[in-house]
């Protein structure tokens, strides 16, 4: 059997209190959140961690996907995992492909207790069987990758949606569906039922050809198009995950979650991704940033 994470701690709310392993361990952060989010049968911190730089995914152009890719090697991406757990970060959403899984199973095996949020591969045409090797080796959540939503939705064939869905709820996973324009999660509010759906902020590069990231595509960061999507999170009846708040990395953090304080709901969590070779000490300045900005304004909506 492959190594699985410690199972979250189960509850009845959208919103629930820490418990009292955090407040007891030794090794507790002093940020730990207050509350955690539930996202279908698992409890998830308010702030998480994404997988797009440890795949050399920078959005910033192949000479930048390349720096990525050499620094994150198989060490510090597992040395970056225990920072954001120290941090009081539990959840990573990241690709279903063996480079992730691979390094997963490393890091559950020394004692890493983050969950993993699946996000399909999208060059991965059977999304299905991707779904499925996502819950064999131990995924608390999984997600119909953003590419892919894209690129059914403007094929009008959104039977997939709902099949994505089905799937992963029959593997006992949290479900939900990703995607880069307001539209599609507009249809998936009003016609299907999913656990979480996460809202991109901008929607970078068209996906109506192939669903899967070129990284030679020029790529647009329209402040528009994240009004737009404010507006559609707002509607939604499940928790949204907010994701490329940072616009890949061209928005200040601090700018960005004055943003997202402004927007976020109490059910919803907020996804960034994490560069270390740009500074050793971002993932605990992050969150620092996050608990200043965003958590107090959160707490007087509850």
């Amino acid at each position: 059997m492959p190594a699985t994470p410690p199972p979250s701690p189960m509850g009845g709310t959208d919103v629930v209190g820490s418990t009292a392993a955090w407040d007891a361990s030794p090794t507790s952060p002093q940020t730990a959140y207050k509350a955690k989010v539930r996202i279908g049968p698992a409890e998830v911190s308010r702030l998480t961690i994404g997988g797009n730089p440890f795949s050399g995914f920078s959005h910033q152009g192949p000479q930048r996907d390349a720096e990525m890719r050499r620094y994150y090697t198989a060490a510090r991406i597992k040395e970056a995992l225990r920072k954001a757990e120290a941090a009081g970060i539990d959840t990573l959403f990241a690709r279903a492909d063996n480079h992730v899984i691979r390094l997963l199973l490393e890091y559950w095996d020394k004692g890493g207790r983050i969950q993993w949020f699946a996000q399909t591969a999208s060059e991965r045409p059977d999304y299905l069987r991707n779904i499925e090797t996502a819950a064999a080796n131990g995924a608390k959540g999984c997600y119909l990758h953003g590419g892919q939503t894209d690129y059914y939705w403007n094929r009008g064939e959104t039977e997939h949606f709902a099949r994505a869905l089905e799937r992963i709820r029959c593997l006992g996973m949290a479900a939900g569906i990703a995607g880069h324009g307001p539209e599609p999660h507009e249809w998936i509010r009003d016609n299907l039922q999913p656990d979480f759906q996460l809202c991109c902020y901008y929607d970078p590069s068209l996906r109506a050809d192939r669903p899967d990231h070129v990284p030679s595509d020029a790529e647009k960061f329209d402040p528009a198009h994240r009004d737009r999507m404010a507006r559609t999170i707002r509607t939604l009846k499940c928790p949204s995950v907010h994701y490329k708040v940072l616009a890949a990395g061209r928005t200040p953090v601090r700018e960005a979650f004055e943003y997202v304080a402004d927007v976020i709901r109490p059910r919803d969590v907020v996804l960034v991704g994490v560069y270390l070779g740009d500074d050793a000490d971002m993932i605990q300045k992050d969150v620092d940033l996050f608990e200043e900005i965003v958590q107090p304004r959160i707490a007087a909506r509850v």
